[in-house]
């Protein structure tokens, strides 16, 4: 009942008489629905560029969730960009499991297949082995998302190539992306993967190209995007401006604190920047682990967790010690068995310092994850607290 050309009241009018469920049955049903191929008159909406379009909460995984305040502007500019980074067409399809209320699920399962003209397959809650029914089925090409998603498609039961020989272009990004995981990616979908670096505030701000040095793309975290600029501030602490910046948290005092002069944006991770404009994430500057007086970034743990060849996806938290402030605890899903002494013996191979290695290990059968698909880390640091 609402159809290309209505006006906003009316439409108004009938979703009300309708519900909030929208059920959309036929391929004609979402043509006359977002009017494909005859876009909307400008006169037909009273949005303007600077307007706010959406508040959209972060995570929360190293603290409370912070509501952030995007453009009209931004997102546009972020979605046409993005479709030309990724190179999608109306002959790609994604896979979007995250909830359409997180950045990623906003740019990537709405507004770039709107620009791209491509379809969007949604899931109500992530689940590898209906991920793998549906890639088959309905021919997915593209799939974004944190590596949780990908580790636990790879172990489901039912995994094979074959299933998946649909996908060309895999993109994760997020905490754990390590040069261990694109190999392992890589050789399991047969397809692209790359790794992203970006958060709600500033989406997508880095990834590969194609005919980029495949060596780049999988040891680092891309190249700046579009018009994008990057800076390492104080401490090492990335800083970030460009078109798709955020311009403003809900919370003014979150807004001032955030922000250095020049309009940079102080993202509170840790990174750095080769000649070439390469960046490298080294961790958040609150994920530390500090034992005895030394600093310890989990990253670097679990890059050389996932670094083992039976280890599938590793993550470090620190758990309160009387004596040396807090000690590491490291989580694994792992083919086979990996305990303590087999992670003392591994980082030793390896050379690591030793006051880096984990002494609590904890194999899972899978990683307690957040709506968005990253590892929920409060929980694991509650469950390393307890022991």
């Amino acid at each position: 009942p609402v159809h290309h050309g209505m006006g906003v009241a009316d439409a108004a009018k009938v979703l009300e008489q309708i519900g909030p469920r929208v059920v959309l049955t036929e391929p004609d049903d979402v043509a006359g629905l977002v009017g494909l191929g005859r876009p909307v008159p400008l006169a037909q909406s009273a949005a303007r560029p600077a307007d706010i379009a959406v508040a959209l909460f972060t995570s929360g995984s190293t603290g409370a969730p912070k509501a952030v305040l995007h453009t009209q502007r931004a997102l546009a500019y972020k979605a046409g960009l993005m479709r030309n980074v990724h190179g999608l067409t109306p002959e790609d399809a994604v896979l979007m499991p995250a909830p359409l209320a997180h950045v990623s699920g906003l740019l990537n399962g709405v507004l770039l297949p709107g620009v791209a003209g491509m379809r969007t397959v949604l899931m109500e809650r992530w689940d590898p082995e209906e991920a793998l029914d549906i890639i088959a089925a309905e021919r997915i090409t593209f799939m974004i998302g944190p590596p949780t998603f990908f580790v636990t498609l790879m172990g489901a039961a039912n995994f094979a190539a074959e299933r998946v020989r649909s996908l060309r272009l895999i993109s994760s990004g997020g905490a754990g992306v390590t040069p261990a995981f694109v190999d392992q990616a890589r050789e399991a979908f047969g397809a692209v993967v790359k790794r992203t670096y970006g958060s709600t505030e500033a989406p997508t701000v880095t990834t590969s190209y194609a005919g980029d040095p495949s060596q780049k793309a999988r040891d680092t975290d891309g190249r700046p995007t579009g018009e994008v600029e990057l800076r390492i501030g104080d401490g090492g602490e990335l800083w970030l401006r460009g078109p798709e910046l955020f311009v403003g948290y809900a919370d003014p005092g979150q807004t001032h604190a955030a922000h250095a002069r020049g309009g940079w944006f102080k993202t509170g991770d840790l990174g750095t920047i080769d000649g070439d404009g390469w960046l490298t994430v080294t961790g958040r500057i609150k994920d530390v682990v500090i034992r005895g007086g030394e600093n310890i970034s989990v990253a670097e743990v679990e890059g050389a967790l996932e670094a083992h060849p039976a280890v599938r996806q590793a993550v470090v938290v620190g758990y309160p010690d009387d004596v040396l402030g807090e000690r590491v605890a490291a989580f694994v899903v792992a083919d086979g068995t990996i305990d303590l002494d087999a992670v003392r013996t591994w980082f030793a191979e390896r050379g690591v310092t030793k006051f880096k290695t984990p002494e609590r290990v904890v194999q899972l059968d899978a990683m307690p994850t957040l709506a968005a698909g990253k590892p929920d880390r409060t929980v694991l640091r509650e469950l390393a607290r307890r022991g």
